[in-house]
């Protein structure tokens, strides 16, 4: 039975190895993409200097879409916690389009562009750079091999513990040690036995969590296993959450679709403007209903204010995307209804645990650092196995 397990851990790993590597190194680099890409781009993501208070958040809105073209509008903003973060105004198009204005000047500092190094990581993450997949074209031929990969690897690590346990029960000290007692053969080896036993459980929640992007039949079947049953997620209904709510016209310009009266400048909701000439702004119960909530929820790290729609980032920790949302009359302010997160539907609330496992973000700081670890390991359990696998191939010769 041994000698089985280990053809399957080899014929299996020798081709797909070098896949396995580059998924699991792209993926260790992207761990920490926000915090660098922060500190690299300060200029854009953080305001020059944190004032008393900021500005009406519908003078900032009117601002920055004065900066946009017609066929672009702002589907909301995102507070975060910190208060020297600057303002992420969210944009309709393209996806997930944004820019940055510093709350307190009203100065546009940037808008959202990925760091060349992280978008190369992330298309050989996901799809080994194929470019077929980035507008869902032509056979996806990078998706499926990092699919195949990754599952080729969950086979090839369940079968090294079956492999490796014989062995290790009589001296699981020894097994379980990386030394240079043996020379430079004798470390690479123990890289790739204890190494991989060390990394065993963080790199099989990455792979059986990752391979829910690649497959739809996997992804049916974890959600089952998890007693979910998997919907689909409804892109155009997020599009709508985040500010373009679908019940409502807008002009090319994002404007909403209405009719001002003249003389005492009162707009058709009967709410009379100040100076009579004054336009009316689309954003001008964005503020309160941020207040509000800001009020009832201090420790959030961030709030997301839409039309008529507002989201409340619960925590950085645990379900990273958990969150609860609420509508609010865009005449008064009034908020009258929320969803809780303990509300929400069973499929969002596991898609989001799957999520924060896969990027390791459930447990904060010291999770993160324990998957950046974590798949270094895994992306060397390829190359000290082929090591191996040749120094064997010379010595029979």
């Amino acid at each position: 039975m041994i000698k089985f397990f280990r053809k399957i851990h080899l014929w299996l790993s020798v081709p797909f190895g070098i896949i396995v590597t580059l998924v699991c190194f792209s993926g260790a680099m992207l761990i920490f993409e926000p915090e660098i890409t922060h500190a690299l781009r300060s200029d854009v993501y953080y305001v020059a200097s944190v004032e008393e208070s900021p500005l009406p958040m519908d003078e900032l809105m009117e601002t920055a879409k004065a900066t946009l073209p017609d066929s672009v509008s702002i589907t909301g903003v995102t507070v975060f916690e910190d208060a020297s973060r600057t303002y992420q105004v969210n944009l309709s198009k393209p996806r997930r389009a944004s820019l940055f204005i510093d709350q307190y000047t009203g100065e546009i500092t940037g808008r959202y562009e990925r760091i060349g190094f992280f978008s190369t990581m992330f298309k050989l993450h996901r799809w080994l750079l194929d470019s077929a997949n980035q507008h869902g074209e032509g056979l996806k031929i990078g998706k499926l091999l990092v699919g195949i990969s990754t599952f080729v690897f969950v086979i090839a690590l369940i079968s090294g513990v079956v492999i490796w346990w014989p062995r290790a029960r009589k001296n699981l000290k020894h097994s379980l040690s990386i030394t240079f007692s043996n020379g430079w053969k004798g470390f690479w080896k123990g890289l790739h036995v204890a190494g991989g036993m060390y990394a065993l459980i963080l790199v099989l929640a990455m792979a059986l969590t990752g391979l829910t992007w690649s497959f739809d039949w996997y992804r049916s079947a974890f959600y089952a296993v998890c007693g979910v049953e998997h919907t689909p997620r409804n892109f155009s209904q997020t599009n709508n959450s985040n500010g373009n709510n679908g019940g409502e016209k807008h002009d090319r310009g994002g404007r909403r679709s209405g009719h001002y009266h003249g003389g005492e400048g009162r707009h058709e909701d009967g709410n009379r403007q100040k100076g009579g000439n004054r336009r009316y702004s689309e954003f001008g119960r964005w503020q309160e209903v941020y207040e509000t909530l800001k009020t009832q929820n201090p420790e959030a790290p961030k709030i997301t204010i839409g039309y008529e729609k507002a989201t409340v980032t619960l925590g950085n920790t645990g379900n990273s995307r958990a969150s609860d949302s609420y509508e609010f009359n865009r005449r008064s302010g009034e908020l009258s209804l929320v969803t809780k997160y303990a509300d929400a539907k069973e499929a969002d609330k596991l898609r989001g645990w799957i999520y924060s496992i896969h990027t390791g973000c459930l447990g904060g700081l010291f999770t993160r650092i324990l998957w950046l670890l974590g798949a270094l390991l895994g992306a060397s359990l390829p190359l000290t196995g082929y090591y191996i696998w040749i120094k064997h191939l010379i010595k029979k010769k």
